[in-house]
């Protein structure tokens, strides 16, 4: 029977018997047309002696409509038609009525919109009422727990993903209407050239700073360290023990302090949003309390935690089910690109934009060095008009980073955007242009596209347009499934849709069209980027690969003490730089054997306080340890050769003038392999020996001396 959506409205029917069991009708759409015929051949229907099942198509789909007959003649036989929900065609009405409000819209929800049948084992087959009811409860209030946390509702995700899976699963290119070529951009050297110079950057990034917000992103945990903590707990180095959300706040805090020194204005406050997931909640709200935001004030220190999205379990986008637990529908990360319509969301860009802010930086977790980029990147947003703005670092051709790319549409200059590219899509990409020589190194021996270190500043007027627009910040998602085999149906394990931080040009694109300016600045690895990734076995394995950036907690360390030899030779501090020919290995990974130096955020953010900060001559032995922190301290004429620690108040002006320090210093010890270690212990490797140092803490307000004599004397 053929039903034509034009002929007439469409009406949802429900064929049944009053005799028959629950979950035997059917829904099917039809027309007034469908009626007449309906009624007009009902009796002509063959008797069978117990069920037989009849197809009628429609315009929209092909259902089996079941017609029941207990025996007797034709004309003893009825066909009536009872209008119900399709969940009540599913899920019976006793089963139903167990359900809160909001669990059973869900169920209903999805039965609704699921049009091939791919959930029927999510809502099918329910046992009747009575039995496993707090299970049933317990699904139905997942499922909407699902469908209220994702904009548009749970549909809405699984829309998508038969989309982006059936994409996946035909091998669609993404980028086979684009051209690859080099954005526009800046290229800045704390001590070398680049194509700005470093100081002017700083100086416009100075001006930019009262306007700043910062949004740190971490939402995971540190298993694939070997750490069940937070990774914003880790130490980032053993000689100040300073965990990594403690240096993101004093970093704020210190930007804070110098744009009112600047400024002369004693209002300005930098707020920090930390986006947390369920796994990372509570701990990092107890890290916090415990620590008294360390030193944060309450009303500048605000969290969003991002919602898991629903496992899928094959191309048809099923949903996947916990393993012995049919009730529990399986949930997974969607990815940092949920930051963008949580800030929506919670109306935090609303706020900034009425309180004039101007920029957003986003960080991420566990990589400290990038906030050394944080103030000339400020600059470089401001001398381009940058709307967006990736941090970058120098990238090896053939890396496996993602990189920053135009991509130019062959025929729609409207689509062209400028955006993160991955490594193994890099390539190919290339390969289909130009020359065919692929992603290949330029005459500086790195590839001409950026490495992108996934921290970004934007500029807020264009953010808070683009988080208004028709995705409220949603970005573009994507699909990573592991297929089982050819076929491309069935998966490994379960996938979900997943989004990026830095996919947000998609949206600035749309909302935005041309006018949308993205650029990138580019720093020295040294200075702005080594992740703790890795867990320590990990580390080892590829340093022993040749690796001498293994990702590891060690690593992290080192280069956190080798920035800082930089910083203090380009101030005029001699001292011997650590160059990768100069790294040892220390449980298995390459790390520097000093001098191992802290600055804190205090002592400086900027070359140009170092620079002012550190005068005349100053030496540093190679096996030596130094820590400095303070607003107000100096350092002159100072020998070193041991371990020495300087912390100074706000209100404490230092100056350290002709001191000789020689003590046993510190040094690191490796685990004994055959003994027990906590697990911040064990993911480094060693532990930090402090048999000796010198140690000046100085709170009091006023000016003070600690001259050759290494007395601390307050002066007038």
């Amino acid at each position: 029977l053929q039903a034509s959506r034009d002929d007439c409205p469409q009406t949802n029917i429900y064929l049944s018997r009053s005799e028959l069991p629950r979950n035997t009708t059917m829904k099917f759409q039809c027309t007034t047309l469908f009626w007449l015929l309906l009624n007009a051949t009902a009796s002509s229907f063959a008797t069978p002696s117990n069920y037989q099942s009849k197809s009628v198509t429609t315009s929209t789909s092909t259902v089996s409509l079941p017609f029941v007959f207990r025996g007797g003649s034709n004309s003893g036989s009825q066909l009536s038609a009872a209008v119900e929900s399709p969940s009540q065609s599913m899920v019976s009405t006793e089963n139903l009525d167990l359900l809160s409000e909001r669990g059973r819209a869900a169920v209903q929800s999805l039965i609704d919109s699921d049009v091939d049948s791919s959930q029927s084992h999510v809502y099918g087959d329910w046992p009747e009422a009575g039995t496993q009811d707090e299970d049933k409860k317990r699904l139905a209030e997942q499922l909407a727990d699902l469908d209220a946390s994702y904009p548009g509702g749970l549909s809405t995700y699984l829309s998508k993903a038969r989309t982006l899976l059936k994409e996946s699963a035909d091998g669609m290119n993404p980028f086979e209407e684009y051209e690859a070529i080099v954005p526009e951009g800046e290229s800045l050297s704390f001590d070398g050239e680049g194509t700005m110079s470093f100081s002017e950057a700083e100086q416009l990034g100075i001006e930019a700073m009262p306007g700043a917000v910062f949004v740190l992103v971490a939402g995971g945990l540190g298993e694939r360290l070997g750490y069940s903590g937070i990774k914003l707990s880790l130490e980032t180095n053993l000689c100040t023990n300073k965990c990594y959300l403690e240096v993101y706040v004093k970093y704020i805090q210190a930007m804070q302090y110098l744009a009112r020194q600047k400024t002369g204005r004693d209002d300005i406050r930098l707020p920090l949003v930390i986006m947390t997931s369920g796994d990372t909640d509570p701990l990092t709200r107890q890290l916090l309390k415990d620590n008294n935001n360390f030193g944060m004030d309450d009303d500048m220190v605000s969290i969003v935690m991002q919602d898991k999205v629903a496992a899928l379990k094959d191309g048809a986008a099923g949903l996947a089910l916990k393993d012995g637990d049919r009730w529990n529908v399986q949930t997974k990360p969607h990815g940092h690109g949920d930051v963008h319509h949580l800030l929506y969301r919670e109306g935090l860009v609303d706020k900034w934009e009425k309180e004039g802010r101007s920029h957003v930086v986003f960080l991420q977790d566990t990589n400290a060095l990038v906030i050394n980029s944080v103030v000339p990147t400020l600059g470089v947003s401001k001398a381009k008009g940058f709307h967006m703005n990736s941090i970058c670092i120098p990238r090896l051709a053939g890396e496996a980073a993602g990189a920053i790319a135009r991509l130019e549409h062959k025929t729609d200059p409207s689509k062209s955007l400028v955006i993160n590219v991955e490594y193994n899509q890099l390539d190919p990409l290339l390969r289909s242009q130009g020359d065919c020589t692929g992603d290949v190194a330029d005459e500086t021996g790195y590839s001409p596209f950026p490495g992108n270190a996934n921290n970004i500043i934007i500029e807020m007027g264009a953010y808070a347009k683009t988080l208004r627009g028709e995705d409220q910040g949603v970005v573009l998602e994507f699909v990573n499934p592991k297929y089982k085999d050819e076929t491309r149906t069935d998966f490994k394990k379960p996938t979900r849709l997943e989004c990026m931080m830095q996919d947000i040009p998609k949206l600035f694109q749309k909302e935005m069209k041309d006018t949308a300016n993205i650029g990138f600045t580019t720093f020295d690895r040294w200075f702005t980027f080594s992740p703790a990734k890795n867990a320590l076995d990990a580390g080892v394995e590829a340093a022993d690969k040749g690796n001498i950036a293994p990702g590891t907690m060690s690593s992290a360390e080192s280069d956190k003490y080798i920035q800082n030899q930089r910083k203090l030779k380009f101030a005029g501090v001699d001292l011997d730089v650590t160059e990768p020919e100069d790294l040892v290995k220390v449980a298995g990974i390459p790390v520097t054997a000093g001098p191992r130096i802290i600055l804190a955020p205090a002592f400086g953010i900027t070359q140009e306080e170092i620079v002012d900060k550190v005068k005349e001559n100053n030496k540093i032995s190679k096996s030596s340890s130094l820590v400095l922190d303070g607003h107000h301290l100096t350092i002159k004429n100072l020998d070193l050769d041991g371990a020495l620690v300087i912390r100074a108040g706000n209100d404490s002006h230092v100056t350290v003038d002709g001191l000789t320090v020689k003590n046993k210093g510190w040094e690191l010890v490796e685990n004994d392999p055959s003994e027990e270690y906590e697990e911040t212990v064990a993911i480094r490797g060693y532990t930090m020996a402090k048999p000796e140092a010198q140690e000046y803490i100085i709170n009091e307000p006023g000016n003070f001396v600690i001259g050759a004599d290494g007395e601390l004397k307050k002066v007038d």
